[in-house]
């Protein structure tokens, strides 16, 4: 039966290792990796949740105070997880830590897997809490889901010593661990979309309308710039058959 799907290893293009255009793409993932968990993880640590939904410091806290506490405890779980992969996802990418120290590489890509596991279970559990509704259950669940499945396929890609295949689903997975950066980007260019067409602005269903968005957005365009990003190296990739 033909698969809707197939693997394909592409020609291998030309790229220059260390070039300024990759060292510029790998601070950014790193800095806005680093601002995110700064920003959005590290406040649900400083406070209950409770004293942060008075507050409005941080955007989930109003939905999860009042959720029984496994709904609480794995929010925080899928915190901890989550930051721990933002942060190291960047140190697997970096070929001078895999080919100086592969040691550490290996250690730090097994606590990322690690993170990867723990925050795309937590996730399962909090999806059918998210305040976007079905389509949030629907949209962070089916995130959670491909986080597992595509770091599952890593690991076991580099236990078969497939070097490329491990690097083509490193890829993938972490363009999901990035999601919690890209949602923080789209979201507040969706909220100031009326006031650039002219629509009357209400903040509170401004809001509403771009959250309502980000179930998919935060990821789908990681996963399309991701598979690009795989065939440009020639990577095994994914395409429809002919």
């Amino acid at each position: 039966m033909t698969r809707l799907i197939e693997p394909v290893r592409t020609a291998a293009v030309v790229v220059r290792p260390g070039g300024i255009r990759s060292r510029v793409g790998w601070m950014f993932v790193l800095l806005t990796a680093l601002a995110i968990v700064a920003y959005s993880a590290v406040p649900y640590f400083t406070a209950s949740l409770e004293s942060l939904a008075d507050s409005g410091a941080a955007g989930l806290a109003d939905t999860y105070a009042e959720k029984p506490a496994l709904v609480q405890g794995a929010l925080y779980v899928h915190i901890v997880g989550g930051a721990t992969a933002l942060l190291l996802g960047p140190l697997q990418f970096w070929r001078g830590l895999r080919t100086r120290a592969p040691r550490l590489h290996r250690w730090t890509g097994r606590v990322y897997l690690a993170g990867v596991g723990i925050g795309g279970l937590a996730g399962l559990v909090i999806a059918p809490s998210s305040p976007a509704g079905y389509v949030g259950f629907f949209g962070f669940s089916a995130l959670a889901a491909l986080w597992l499945v595509t770091g599952w396929r890593a690991y076991r890609a580099i236990r078969r010593r497939d070097v490329p295949s491990h690097q083509a689903w490193m890829i993938r997975n972490y363009a999901l661990t990035y999601s919690a950066v890209t949602l923080r980007i789209w979201l507040p260019i969706l909220l100031l979309l009326p006031l650039v067409t002219g629509q009357p602005f209400d903040f509170d269903e401004a809001f509403a309308n771009a959250y309502a968005a980000m179930p998919f957005l935060a990821w789908m365009p990681n996963l399309v710039f991701a598979e690009w990003l795989i065939r440009r190296r020639g990577l095994p990739s994914y395409r429809l058959p002919v």
